[in-house]
């Protein structure tokens, strides 16, 4: 039931005998069943709802680009922003699925997360500082945790946001942060729970969507924590912890 609650949704309970344990097990395992088909049916809903979603963005996309003159400018920029913003969810919610398919990483290389890190606040305009660390993982994935973390400090905080890379007792530590008003008290482990909003946030401002969601999914195929702290001078700050390798 512990390795069941904790996630192994195919484990099993060995049936033996007749007796009270036995109709307990076996009960068991078809509940078990039950809910792990279910579990594969609903992300295999999600994963070709959003494939099947790519084809008509990118006809609304193309259409808009070859009717250019038939919008006025504000109304064209919001339309071609919101296309943006759909596609983006799309993307996510694929990446979200196929992370939920997959045992191990499919790609592994020792990856400097300084300069990983480096080189996507130059493309985000984030200040980073710190010193290299090397860690274990997919460089792809890896720059999407980090792109997701410097993007959530910028929508949902204010600036300066910086990212600093350094190294605490053999791990590898990754800190963005931000000068916003901080998170809403209570909430620093729920905002990595998918489309989570605050309570009192308008539908206008959004809520935060799959970004801090992806990174824990990435974070723990990494063998990565993943937390919020409150620093002192205000803001938020989001802490990733990866093994270093030996």
């Amino acid at each position: 039931m512990d390795r069941w609650g904790a996630g192994a949704l195919d484990t099993r309970v060995a049936v033996r005998g007749s007796d009270e344990v036995a109709a307990v097990a076996a009960s068991f395992n078809r509940a078990a069943e039950q809910i792990e088909r279910l579990l594969a049916a609903h992300r295999s809903l999600l994963a070709n709802a959003s494939h099947e979603l790519r084809s008509p963005l990118a006809r609304l996309r193309m259409a808009i680009d070859l009717d250019a003159d038939g919008q006025s400018g504000p109304v064209r920029d919001e339309i071609v922003r919101d296309l943006a913003e759909l596609d983006a969810l799309v993307e996510e919610i694929l990446l979200a699925s196929r992370l939920d398919h997959i045992e191990k990483l499919e790609r592994v290389e020792p990856v400097d997360l300084l300069a990983l890190t480096a080189e996507e606040g130059a493309r985000s305009g984030v200040d980073v500082s710190g010193e290299p660390g090397v860690v274990s993982g997919d460089p792809t994935l890896l720059t999407r945790l980090v792109r997701n973390l410097m993007q959530n400090a910028q929508r949902h905080g204010s600036p300066p946001v910086s990212a600093h890379v350094g190294t605490e007792g053999g791990s590898v530590v990754l800190q963005v942060r931000d000068h916003g008003p901080g998170l809403p008290e209570g909430t620093g482990e729920r905002v990595f729970e998918p489309f989570f909003r605050p309570q009192g946030r308008s539908e206008t401002a959004g809520g935060w969507g799959l970004g801090l969601s992806l990174v824990r999914q990435i974070a723990s195929h990494h063998g990565a924590t993943v937390h919020h702290k409150s620093p002192s001078g205000g803001g938020a700050c989001f802490v990733v912890t990866f093994p270093a390798i030996s």
